[in-house]
């Protein structure tokens, strides 16, 4: 009889640390109030990074969880430095009362999450892995705004008016949820 053949190499399985193990200071969505799930008070952040098919293109994108309110900024890359910067940039002109915690995913690009609780007095918690479900504001208004910036959307092409346009139509949209304001 002929000898099976060996199996092709695949991708490792299991075994694997999660890029959340290398966050310092990081804690957990569970740790968040319980007012904070229920979307009663205003003052709570999501944040992501909306991505497109070119690489090293991406937004960054806030979104308050009981308005719906969305803000961007378009940084040049997703290096933890820049993406804690360009956060507390759009983050700062929020007035305090309104900027209370940020709920963001386990992405290396916010490892250093905790300068944000020091400049903005703003209380960081993270998803847990593989569950951005867990932060479902942000990630329904990525999907929304992905009606007017498709994946392959080059974001070289697009002016800086043409994307804070297409923001503004997003926030000024009536939405049931909010009784159609």
């Amino acid at each position: 009889p002929r000898p099976l053949p060996k199996p092709r190499p695949g991708r490792p399985r299991g075994g694997g640390t999660t890029p959340a193990s290398a966050i310092k200071s990081r804690r957990s969505i569970k740790e968040r109030a319980a007012d904070v799930a229920d979307r009663a008070t205003p003052g709570h952040w999501e944040a992501d990074f909306m991505l497109f098919a070119k690489y090293g293109q991406g937004l960054l994108i806030a979104h308050e969880r009981q308005s719906r309110y969305t803000i961007l900024d378009r940084p040049p890359d997703r290096k933890a430095e820049r993406t804690a910067k360009r956060l507390a940039r759009l983050l700062e002109p929020v007035p305090p009362q309104l900027r209370k915690t940020l709920t963001i995913d386990n992405g290396t690009e916010f490892a250093l999450h905790y300068r944000l609780a020091k400049k903005l007095a703003l209380q960081t918690y993270f998803c847990d892995p593989y569950s951005p479900w867990q932060k479902g504001g942000i990630e329904n208004a990525i999907g929304r705004l992905r009606r007017r910036l498709p994946r392959k959307t080059n974001l070289a092409s697009l002016s800086r008016r043409q994307i804070v346009s297409i923001i503004q139509t997003y926030n000024d949209t009536p939405r049931k949820c909010l009784d159609f304001k």
